[in-house]
């Protein structure tokens, strides 16, 4: 598949890109060329190959969950830069 100038010209508004008049021409043939690259790709035998999200194997890493004492209020506070009555004081984000 060839890339007109216009298709190149969508492409461009598309991905809001300005794209000056002196490099039109050099990016349809940059974007041809790498069209054709990535076309090579479907030569490659990938029968029995199975996809793959990750090239190396993930997995998540679970600890038994076990319940434990909680942080008392002071110790959660004891940090704290500004307290009020028991609680985090935080500047006033919205307007009323």
């Amino acid at each position: 598949m060839k890339v007109t100038k216009e298709d190149m010209e969508n492409v461009a508004v598309l991905s809001r890109l300005s794209i000056p008049e002196d490099k039109e021409a050099q990016c349809t043939q940059q974007l041809n060329d790498f069209l054709e690259y990535v076309d090579n790709l479907s030569t490659v035998d990938t029968e029995g190959i199975q996809p793959i999200a990750h090239v190396l194997p993930v997995s998540n890493v679970f600890r038994e969950d076990v319940v434990k004492e909680s942080l008392s209020r002071e110790a959660a506070l004891s940090n704290a830069p500004l307290k009020e009555d028991g609680y985090f004081k935080v500047p006033k984000v919205l307007e009323d």
